[in-house]
């Protein structure tokens, strides 16, 4: 830490046309598909069209994932830590959050036939599905990977070419994803754990943003080549930007968050063709 970042040939590059309209179409391409499927949902029920506010929900995604990924912050953020950090935040935390709550899964298990449906949440409900699935997973995958970016030289690493560059982006967007859609996601999922996991999990990963945020703040073993000023900045933005999403992430689980509807004999009713898997769309429809 406190040297000038260098600008390297393949990230000067990133700014370029191509690297701008990739992304670009790639989004467009993914909120269409988005809207199509919701409509084609409307029009296979229309008793129980697709909620708008879960499509506005998943093109602020998109939109949030856009701010991050084309310019101006996608090039400043080769060039300023702190822009780095911004980028980090939008792609990691808030646009995650914003895509889990547009329910895609649930929008796909609406639109596709039955037959390929049973086949989706059979691998769904899968023993290598409930993995990554499981909060200790996605919070060692989110947050505890954290760490070992920033504290080791893995980060400048990924910085000296596009490759590391856009890998570093699909970790930082999955394994926020896998978070959100573990701790507050409405789309079903095998063996959702119960709400004080979820809590004690997402209250660690607050904990532990804290703590990596003021390390980073102090320059304790940081190993980042950006000036101090810049180090520091990013520290701050990661502090406050943060527990801000979190805060968030907190509010999205109370708000999808159903009690569990049970039969007589106290078993959970099964959807027609989802095996054991429920949404909070699914319980909201049975009420």
């Amino acid at each position: 830490m406190g040297h000038a970042m260098p600008l390297h040939g393949a990230h000067a590059s990133l700014s370029g046309w191509p690297e701008t309209v990739a992304p670009a179409l790639g989004l467009l391409l993914i909120a269409g598909a988005y809207l199509l499927l919701a409509r084609r949902a409307g029009r296979r029920n229309p008793g129980r069209p697709w909620r708008r506010w879960r499509s506005v929900s998943f093109l602020s995604g998109c939109l949030l994932l856009a701010l991050a990924l084309l310019p101006p912050l996608a090039p400043q953020a080769h060039t300023d830590f702190r822009a780095h950090m911004a980028q980090h935040l939008l792609i990691g935390m808030y646009a995650p959050l914003a895509l889990v709550l547009g329910a895609p899964a649930t929008l796909l298990l609406r639109t596709l036939p039955t037959a390929r449906g049973r086949q989706l949440t059979t691998v769904l409900n899968s023993r290598p599905a409930q993995v990554p699935a499981h909060p200790a997973f996605a919070l060692l995958l989110s947050t505890g990977s954290l760490g070992l970016l920033y504290f080791t030289p893995l980060y400048n690493a990924t910085t000296g070419g596009p490759v590391g560059h856009w890998l570093l982006h699909a970790h930082f967007l999955l394994s926020g994803y896998l978070f959100a859609y573990v701790i507050a996601g409405p789309d079903p999922m095998p063996s959702r754990p119960g709400v004080r996991s979820r809590l004690v999990c997402l209250g660690v990963a607050i904990a532990a943003h804290a703590v990596l945020s003021q390390l980073m703040y102090g320059g304790f073993w940081v190993d980042i080549d950006a000036p101090v000023e810049q180090v520091r900045g990013a520290a701050e933005i990661m502090y406050y930007g943060g527990d801000i999403a979190e805060l968030l992430l907190a509010a999205a689980l109370v708000a999808t968050w159903r009690p569990a509807h049970r039969t007589a004999a106290g078993a959970r009713p099964k959807l027609p063709w989802a095996g054991h898997l429920t949404s909070a769309d699914e319980c909201t429809s049975r009420r």
